[in-house]
C-alpha cells in the first residue's frame, strides 16, 4: 500500500474507542479478509493493514504514543517491528476456534474429502416453462470405477502415506503480515487422502472414475428463469479414491428464444407492427399462446402508435407466488412499402394541414398527455 491509513479509520472505529469496540472490529474485519477466506484481490493486503491497526491500537502505550504523533514519530516508529516483526497477538483467541478449523482441518477427512459438483446446461422453450413440464436428459457421468470401487488400485494395492503418516494432513507455520499461526494443510503427497496407490487400476488407470451413460429425469418449475439451477444430489463426481460422498449435479436452465415473446419477469412481452387502418378503425388479433389456447388482443380504434395494451393474467406463472402475470403487447404503426396511385390520391385527399399555432397547440397537448 501507498500512504499509510489512519488505524482508527483502517478498523472503522471512533478515537475513543474501548478494547472491547476495537476487538469486535478487527475480529469482523479479519474474518472478512483473511487470505485463506476472502475472494478480493487485496486481501492480503487489507488483512495485513488491519492486524498492524489493531497491534498497535490494542497496545495502550503504542496507542498512547500513535494519538500523539500518529505515523510521523519523531527518531523512527515506536511501533517495532511493522516492517516484518511479529505481534504477540494470539488470532485463535480472537477469530475463535471455530473460524480457522472450517478451512484448516477442523471437520474430518472424510467430510472434506468430496466429489466436485458437474453443472450441466439445458435449454428448454418458453412453453416447457409455462406448462412445468417433466424432462429427461441421456448424458455420460462420471462414476466410480466397478473393478476398483473407486479407489484407482489394482486388486487393493494400497500403502499408508509415509508423509502424513496416513492422516491426510501436514501441520506448517505461515506467516500472515506480522502474524505466525500454525496451520493444517492437505499432505501435497497423497492429495489429502492418506493413502498412495502402489499399482493403478488397468480399467480406470488410476482415477477410479469410470464414463457412464446415465439417464437423468428432472421437472420444470413453472415460471423458471433463465440460469435456474436445479440440484440433483449426489449425481457429482465420485469423491477422490471412493473415500467420501459424491458432489453434486446442477442443471442449468438456458431459457430459448420465442418468436415474438420477449420476457420481463412472469410478464410477456411483445411488439405487435399494425396497419393505420387497423389503429383507426380499431381491430382484434389472434395469435397461438404458449398455453396452448389463442391470445386474443382487442386494438380500440383510434389507438396510437407506441401506445401498449395489457392483457391481465396471460403471461407466465409466477416463480414465487401465485397468479400469472401479464402480456405487454407495444403497438407499433408499420408503414406500407409502396403505395399504388389510388392509395396515394386517398390519402392525399385526407391530408389535413395545420397552421403554425395550431400544430404547436398539438405538439404541447401531446407532450401534456405523456407527462402524466
Amino acid at each position: 500500500m501507498a500512504d499509510k491509513r489512519d488505524y482508527y479509520e483502517v478498523l472503522g472505529v471512533d478515537k475513543s474507542a474501548d478494547d472491547k469496540e476495537l476487538k469486535n472490529a478487527f475480529r469482523s474485519l479479519a474474518r472478512k479478509y483473511h487470505p485463506d477466506r476472502s475472494t478480493e484481490d487485496d486481501a492480503e493486503d487489507r488483512f495485513k493493514e488491519i492486524q498492524e491497526a489493531y497491534a498497535v491500537l490494542s497496545d495502550s502505550e503504542k496507542r498512547q504514543m500513535y494519538d500523539r504523533f500518529g505515523h510521523n514519530q519523531p527518531g523512527g516508529s515506536p511501533f517495532g517491528g511493522f516492517g516484518g516483526g511479529s505481534f504477540n497477538i494470539n488470532l485463535e483467541d480472537i477469530l475463535g476456534g471455530d473460524f480457522f478449523s472450517s478451512f484448516f482441518g477442523g471437520n474430518s477427512r472424510s467430510s472434506r474429502n468430496r466429489g466436485k459438483d458437474i453443472i450441466v446446461r439445458y435449454s428448454v422453450n418458453l412453453e416447457s416453462v409455462f406448462l412445468g413440464t417433466s424432462e429427461e436428459l441421456e448424458i455420460e457421468l462420471p462414476n466410480a470405477c466397478e473393478d476398483c470401487d473407486g479407489n484407482g488400485a489394482e486388486n487393493g494395492d494400497i500403502i499408508s502415506c509415509s508423509n502424513c503418516g496416513g492422516q491426510g494432513k501436514i501441520r506448517a507455520r505461515q506467516q500472515v503480515g506480522p502474524f505466525v499461526q500454525d496451520v493444517i494443510r492437505d499432505c501435497p503427497t497423497c492429495s489429502g487422502i492418506g493413502q498412495i496407490i502402489k499399482t493403478k487400476c488397468k480399467s480406470c488407470k488410476g482415477s477410479g472414475q469410470q464414463l457412464k451413460e446415465t439417464k437423468l429425469r428432472f421437472n420444470i418449475p413453472k415460471g423458471a428463469e433463465d440460469g435456474t439451477r436445479l440440484r440433483m444430489r449426489g449425481k457429482g463426481e465420485p469423491a477422490l479414491r471412493g473415500r467420501g460422498e459424491n458432489g453434486d449435479l446442477f442443471i442449468e436452465l438456458e431459457i430459448e428464444e420465442h418468436d415474438w415473446f420477449e420476457r420481463s419477469g412472469s410478464d410477456l412481452v411483445m411488439s405487435l407492427p399494425l396497419s393505420y387502418t387497423d389503429l383507426a378503425l380499431g381491430n382484434t388479433i389472434k395469435l397461438p399462446h404458449i398455453d396452448g389456447g389463442e391470445l386474443k388482443i382487442s386494438i380500440p380504434k383510434m389507438t396510437n402508435s407506441g401506445e401498449t395494451i395489457e392483457i391481465r393474467g396471460k403471461g407466465l406463472p409466477r416463480l414465487r407466488g401465485s397468479g400469472r402475470g401479464d402480456v405487454v403487447v407495444l403497438v407499433k404503426l408499420q408503414m406500407p412499402r409502396k403505395l399504388t396511385k389510388e392509395e396515394v390520391k386517398y390519402l392525399e385527399s385526407t391530408r389535413v394541414d395545420y397552421t403554425d399555432d395550431e400544430l404547436q397547440e398539438r405538439i404541447k397537448d401531446d407532450a401534456s398527455k405523456r407527462r402524466k
